[in-house]
């Protein structure tokens, strides 16, 4: 079977054949190429879908992602992030060995064809040449008889040159020609053959990865503990109460008495028990549907009367009402049960103390800051800082005083104090209604100890208020500091305070005196240009002499 003999004269459908089988491989790449575009797209649907159903960060809803049925969404979640990447390593693979492999291979294969072909025409262009040469003979012959002879002699020879050149035409130029396309043509079927199975290799190498991904969404649902998530319920809601007791029955006739439990909320005839304090507000509260005999000598009405009233009576326990969702919530916290009223008091505490650590940290450093102002005027005004310091201080005041405030209320819920009287409520709110007064220096910061001295914590800032002109003869003949080693600028820092000096990212600057703690390290540019720099903005290498030093 040969193309050359069986095909001899199909030149113009095979032309047509051939760049029909081009046209078949820029297809196959076109689809490919838009199959890695949709694996693309899924990618990223999958990513954004992960990404939106991940939790809020300092959220209330990130605190309730401690359930393991929300521990095993998140996984599922990330889970689906990697076989998002999955699909993407789908979309590359497929661009990489299919598309731009086979893009260069059509390039070759449209030259290769361009050359056969053009060849193929250019016999076609020698034989019919001879065929006019032919004619031409012939005619010549019918025209010149009397040169019949010679002219019989140039047309046997012509005759003879073209049979020759024919008998090549179709016996040896056309066949191989077509041979050529022949075998250009079955590549071509054999390639796009190999292209689909690496297609389907491509889906295949990421199988086992991709079953990996499942096998971890099935393992984060197992993981799922309803009993861990029951008690994780227990704990954020209970309440500390204890059921009410039974109440005896008694006959109509006679005075109702109530079984009282010492845990209980219900407590009205008191029998030396003291009052359960509720809310840290509400005493001496019944049960919600048993009302309160207001006068110990009230005649009793009958068990039906009793009855009614006991099925139609509203709650009047503020902390029943207060569990409902929604309103303002009060500032102790009176309106949640015990257990969970003391777990919110014991929070706001703690967050206050952090308040207070962080306001104490931020005084430190604007005190150093100061004491290095005081020390070296011509690094800035020591006074620029007092309003800062004085602002600091007013919130550490007034974090204390509400830290006293919520201890109070926790020691009241814990028992460890009695129940405030209406007068301390007022001094522990008098604070919030009224503005702080302006503090003028930073003595006022300092605490007295209870005999009425002040202790030895006082305000550093007291001790720099000396003027900065008592210092300046000691420093105009100061030697300028020697450098202690190198530094390279991290990041971009706008030195906009006094003191500091600007860097840019990337510069070499000479140290001429590392951090003492403060988070500040004293660099120098040139003779005229120095200043603090955060540590944390530079990287520092010290010599090897103020190493040992």
């Amino acid at each position: 079977m040969s193309w050359g003999t069986e095909l001899w004269d199909q030149f113009d459908n095979l032309e047509k054949h051939t760049q029909w089988g081009i046209d078949i491989l820029e297809k196959y790449i076109k689809f490919v190429k838009e199959r890695t575009e949709i694996e693309l797209s899924y990618a990223k649907q999958l990513r954004n879908l992960s990404k939106k159903y991940q939790p809020k960060k300092n959220s209330k809803e990130e605190e309730e992602y401690k359930y393991t049925s929300c521990k095993a969404f998140i996984s599922t979640l990330n889970e689906m992030n990697d076989y998002a990447g999955q699909h993407e390593v789908i979309s590359e693979n497929m661009a990489s060995q299919i598309i731009v492999d086979l893009a260069r291979y059509v390039q070759e294969l449209k030259q290769e064809r361009k050359s056969n072909f053009h060849d193929g025409r250019k016999a076609q262009q020698h034989i019919e040449t001879c065929w006019k040469q032919l004619e031409s003979a012939r005619q010549q012959a019918q025209i010149r008889h009397q040169m019949a002879e010679d002219s019989k002699a140039d047309y046997s020879s012509i005759l003879q040159k073209f049979n020759h050149e024919q008998h090549e035409y179709y016996h040896t130029h056309i066949p191989n020609i077509f041979q050529k396309i022949q075998e250009m043509e079955e590549r071509r079927i054999v390639r796009i053959g190999e292209s689909m199975k690496t297609y389907a290799e491509v889906d295949r190498q990421v199988i086992p990865i991709i079953g990996k991904c499942l096998d971890g969404i099935v393992k984060a649902a197992e993981s799922i503990d309803q009993k861990n998530d029951s008690q994780l319920v227990i704990e954020a809601y209970k309440s500390g109460f204890e059921p009410p007791g039974d109440i005896e029955f008694e006959d109509y006739t006679q005075p109702m008495k109530r079984t009282v439990s010492d845990n209980s909320l219900s407590n009205s005839r008191g029998e030396g028990k003291p009052d359960l304090k509720f809310g840290g507000k509400s005493k001496g509260k019944l049960w919600p549907f048993i009302k309160k005999n207001k006068s110990p000598k009230q005649q009793k009405e009958p068990l039906s009367h009793r009855f009614n009233e006991f099925m139609t009576s509203k709650p009047k326990i503020h902390c029943f009402r207060s569990l409902k969702r929604g309103g303002a919530t009060p500032e102790d916290f009176s309106n949640l049960p015990p257990e969970q009223r003391r777990k919110k008091l014991q929070q706001k505490v703690d967050e206050l103390n952090k308040e207070i650590q962080k306001e104490m940290d931020q005084r430190d450093a604007i005190t150093k800051m100061k004491d290095v102002y005081l020390k070296n005027p011509q690094m800035g005004d020591p006074a620029s800082l007092d309003h800062k310091l004085a602002e600091v201080s007013q919130n550490i005041e007034k974090l204390r005083l509400e830290t006293q405030k919520f201890e109070a209320w926790l020691a009241e819920v814990e028992g460890r104090l009695p129940a405030r009287s209406e007068q301390a409520r007022r001094q522990s709110g008098l604070y919030d209604s009224q503005n702080p007064p302006t503090v003028n220096n930073c003595a006022q910061d300092r605490e007295s100890s209870p005999d009425g001295s002040y202790t030895e914590e006082q305000s550093q800032e007291s001790e720099v208020k000396v003027l900065a002109t008592d210092f300046d003869d000691e420093f105009d003949d100061e030697e300028p500091l020697a450098a202690i080693g190198t530094c390279k600028a991290l990041y971009t820092f706008e030195g906009q305070n006094e003191g500091t000096i600007s860097v840019v990212e990337g510069e070499t600057l000479y140290v001429i005196e590392e951090d003492k703690g403060d988070g500040w390290t004293r660099i120098r540019r040139n003779e005229d240009e120095e200043g603090y720099v955060p540590t944390s903005y530079v990287e520092v290498c010290l010599d090897k002499n103020a190493k040992d030093s």
